[in-house]
């Protein structure tokens, strides 16, 4: 199934989620890591400290698996609506946004 996700970031944690999704722990992960690091690649940010993405999941509950493993960790308030198709979303990149985070932690 297809979801529109929405999310409000832990601005404290996100040097560790860039962390996790650049050195290939959550893509390595079995059944939904490529897709937690698609959808994140994907997501944009479209309010204070918020994001959206789209991902596709086939857990009975809309992503039980990705929140229990990664998400949670790092997104709190996560909201999942149904989609039958992706809807154009507005913003900046969240994956640039990570980028520039780690690049100005790093220097």
């Amino acid at each position: 199934m297809r979801y529109q996700v929405q999310a409000r970031i832990l601005e404290n944690r996100m040097e560790d989620f860039f962390a996790r999704l650049s050195d290939g722990s959550v893509e390595s992960q079995k059944p939904d890591g490529r897709e937690i690091v698609a959808s994140m690649r994907r997501a944009r940010l479209v309010g204070p400290s918020t994001i959206a993405w789209c991902e596709t999941c086939y857990c009975s509950t809309p992503l039980a698996h990705e929140r229990e493993t990664v998400y949670d960790h790092f997104l709190t308030e996560i909201e999942t609506t149904l989609i039958e198709e992706d809807p154009p979303l507005e913003g900046d990149s969240f994956w640039d946004h990570l980028e520039s985070l780690h690049s100005s932690h790093s220097s």
